[in-house]
């Protein structure tokens, strides 16, 4: 199938009406009619028929569908480029982060590039791991900002600087807490990151190593829920201490672990893709970002 058969089918499937499709993409109905019969006749079969005045997406075209859909979201990435790079002169990112990373530490280095290079815009993304690589994989971001320490086939990880897990909790509490501490929480009031997450998984690799089996209440995905579970006062959440700076509110205490556990922050890039000036200033921000969080945390409470 030729793009112009793809463009075709997705707007007949979309729409059930030649008319209609054709008036999506600006041609003429016997054009598009036209473009429909050509591209079932070098497919060789139908790929609609026509069902109470409506067309139909055959048997044959359902199952071509979803792989249609996946070209067609292509065409449409490097049509979004190419206007990027037509309208956007002074330079634009594509940048994909980790949830908590987007919320702790990407706005403050946004607002800083932006200052200083008014024309800049970004497309920001956020996404777990697997998304990040996909997005990376199939050019759909230029960078990615993540707690994987995983290496991917073609791409590179350098690293930013690193957080650490903390202990969020409704309940006053001062000084660092021992692992060990967690097993005595009374009754079912643990909150955790999935251990697919990478500092979960850092956890629960600890927890084992020292025999230790709390009692979970509640398992999430992202830092950023279980922060605003324990804002809701459904337990204690062991999360990043970046997001947990940025959503500590009034009556909560965030308490360091002892022993510490740190979780690396990367950024990773295709190999094959020289890095812009923009691209080294934006990196250059991040680790400046990680070293200020990292700061704040290690600075005596007010």
């Amino acid at each position: 199938m030729r793009l112009r058969h793809i463009e075709i089918f997705e707007a007949i499937r979309r729409t059930g009406s030649l008319t209609e499709a054709a008036a999506a993409l600006h041609i003429s109905q016997p054009a598009a009619s036209k473009l429909l019969a050509h591209a079932e006749a070098q497919l060789g079969f139908n790929l609609f028929e026509r069902v109470k005045g409506r067309l139909v997406a055959t048997r044959e075209a359902e199952i071509l569908t979803p792989e249609v859909a996946r070209l067609n979201q292509d065409l449409n990435s490097v049509r979004r480029l190419a206007a990027s790079l037509r309208d956007r002169p002074n330079g634009h990112l594509r940048l994909g982060c980790a949830p908590a990373l987007g919320l702790g530490l990407l706005p403050g280095v946004v607002r800083a590039s932006r200052d200083a290079q008014p024309g800049i815009t970004f497309d920001i993304h956020t996404h777990h791991s697997a998304e990040l690589v996909q997005g990376l994989l199939t050019r759909e971001l230029d960078l990615a900002i993540t707690f994987d320490t995983n290496d991917y086939p073609g791409l590179t990880r350098m690293g930013l600087g690193h957080t650490e897990l903390v202990h969020l909790s409704r309940k006053p509490g001062a000084g660092p807490l021992r692992l060990s501490e967690l097993s005595d929480m009374a009754g079912d009031t643990l909150i955790v990151l999935d251990a697919g997450d990478a500092s979960g998984a850092l956890l629960q690799m600890t927890l084992d190593a020292q025999g230790l089996d709390p009692q979970v209440a509640i398992q999430v995905q992202t830092h950023y829920v279980a922060c605003a579970l324990v804002d809701a006062g459904c337990g204690d959440a062991i999360v990043d201490a970046i997001t947990a700076q940025a959503m500590l509110r009034p009556g909560m205490s965030l308490r360091r672990l002892d022993p510490p556990l740190r979780v690396p922050i990367s950024i990773m890039v295709r190999n094959q893709d020289p890095l812009s000036a923009l691209h080294r200033d934006l990196i250059e921000r991040l680790k400046a970002g990680c070293e200020a969080r990292q700061a704040a945390l290690d600075a005596p409470p007010a």
